[in-house]
């Protein structure tokens, strides 16, 4: 149990800080109460491993193949195990400083019971304003655009089911949908969703890689990947964006009876998700190459059937989960701005937490460009969130003799302590300033900026295909009139030859 020797104190500090909606002892338990508890109530390691991996890798899914296309098979893959360790190295960092905090807390008798710690309340409490400022603005902008995201992928996928609605309009009804997640309390209540929502991605995953490989190469495909700079960087920046879902990790560690048991749970929830992402991106990139530059969304290019059906509809309910996960630390912080957030009636901190949700919904309907939004929002919003402020955050939190002599978690012997630690960071700070930041900061946005030029803001149904007569959508009507050939070509370019065959 003490994992800091000779410091007992520490370790019953960093314990007791159970939080006090999870305390059920003492009471009549009851059938009612335990099912309760079993569905609602999640604290273990468990729960944040599930927590952890259902909240990495959502919509990500289905824009990786695009990645693929933009990257080629090698990079995609040698990206994704890159980002991946380096993702769980900053969230193991950021995991330390919130015990260092909570630690340095309570030893001054604060109580959290009924308050949600914060990774900018960390920053403030180990660094001072000015970090707390900077952590809450990249913190807050991310997951809003993360929600923001999610709300665009309701739309997107949606429409490959049900296509007599534009997606503008399925925005508007998802936008309703989500706004739900204010009754959830806090991470604590998440323990059946993001169990069923692992279930969902995991499920998706592996229907993208069957069908895939089931479906066999199209006629002529090509892999030129990678082609162009500019794409290259925008691929490698949606890789670094997926392994950067580590933004509410600190809420997910409060939310755990015993926050220290964290360390290592990101490292194994990435492992788990690579073994989602990697077979099913590569066995798409492999069945459709260079056709995927023109489908951001892998559902697109698969052939319409239940099983497809199936994965769309599970990855609508994941989304809802994820823009719950987003939005939560949202309505967190915005309860602590209007200061709701220790009321105890769920009701009126529910109203109080709807106006987050009507800028996330405004925003999802102005950028409705699916996929090349998530290499922007990676590379100027995760480049700094989830990877060089935790590190430069440990750093300057350690830099003294005293605050590494009484760290309550020093890093491990086997990465050569404090002098491995620092090294690491001062690698993660220069790699993701300049190839996120700045060379993906390029690339997406020259790419951002296209979709605008290309399709206008507002626009009502991205990268769909144009509303074709009833008789021209059967499977043995004739050719497309010259006229239909004509309108397609303007507004799918090359991508129109699909539609030739009779």
């Amino acid at each position: 149990m003490d994992h800091h020797e000779g410091n007992g104190k520490v370790v019953e500090t960093v314990l007791a800080g159970n939080y006090v909606e999870m305390e059920v002892e003492g009471k009549p338990k009851n059938v009612k109460s335990t099912i309760s508890n079993f569905f609602w109530h999640g604290g273990s390691a468990y729960d944040a491993w599930f927590s952890c991996s259902s909240n990495q890798v959502a919509q990500v899914l289905l824009t990786l193949p695009y990645s693929f296309s933009q990257l080629g098979m090698l990079s995609g893959i040698l990206f994704q195990i890159f980002y991946g360790l380096m993702g769980s190295w900053t969230a193991y960092l950021i995991s330390i400083l919130y015990v260092e905090y909570r630690t340095r807390k309570e030893r001054e008798k604060a109580d959290f019971r009924n308050h949600v710690i914060q990774w900018f309340e960390v920053l403030d409490g180990l660094l001072g304003k000015h970090w707390r400022n900077v952590g809450l603005g990249f913190n807050c902008t991310f997951l809003l655009f993360g929600s923001v995201i999610q709300l665009i992928a309701c739309a997107s996928n949606i429409y490959y089911i049900n296509d007599n609605l534009d997606k503008r309009t399925w925005t508007y009804i998802f936008g309703a949908c989500c706004a739900t997640t204010v009754f959830i309390p806090s991470f604590h209540n998440y323990r059946i969703w993001s169990f069923l929502g692992l279930i969902m991605t995991t499920y998706t995953a592996w229907y993208l890689t069957i069908a895939s490989l089931l479906h066999g190469q199209v006629e002529g495909v090509k892999h030129t990947g990678p082609a162009k700079m500019v794409l290259y960087f925008t691929g490698a920046t949606n890789i670094l964006y997926t392994f950067g879902g580590h933004a509410v990790t600190v809420e997910i560690m409060h939310a755990m009876w015993k926050p220290q048991k964290f360390k290592a749970i990101y490292l194994w929830a990435t492992a788990y998700v690579m073994t989602l992402t990697i077979p099913s991106a590569a066995a798409v990139y492999w069945a459709f190459g260079d056709s995927l530059l023109n489908h951001s969304n892998a559902f697109a290019l698969l052939p319409r059937s239940p099983w497809r059906n199936m994965a769309v509809i599970l990855m609508l309910i994941h989304q809802f989960i994820t823009f719950g996960f987003a939005c939560t630390p949202l309505y967190f912080v915005w309860e602590k701005a209007i200061g709701m957030h220790e009321c105890k009636s769920m009701c009126k901190r529910a109203a109080a937490r709807l106006p987050v949700v009507v800028p996330i919904w405004f925003l999802a309907i102005i950028f409705p460009f699916f996929g090349p939004i998530n290499s922007t929002v990676g590379s100027l919003l995760v480049s700094f969130t989830v990877y060089i402020i935790p590190a430069l955050a440990h750093m300057f939190t350690f830099r003294s003799p005293a605050a590494r002599e009484n760290a309550v978690e020093p890093p491990p012997k086997f990465l050569g302590r404090w002098i491995g630690a620092y090294t690491i960071n001062v690698f993660v700070v220069v790699w993701v300033f300049i190839v996120g930041f700045g060379f993906g900061g390029w690339a997406s946005m020259t790419n951002f900026i296209r979709q605008i030029d290309t399709f206008g803001i507002f626009t009502k149904c991205y990268q769909c295909p144009p509303q074709l007569p009833p008789p021209l959508l059967n499977a043995t009507s004739p050719i497309p009139s010259p006229a239909n050939i004509h309108h397609l070509q303007q507004f799918m370019g090359s991508t129109t030859t699909q539609f030739h065959n009779p």
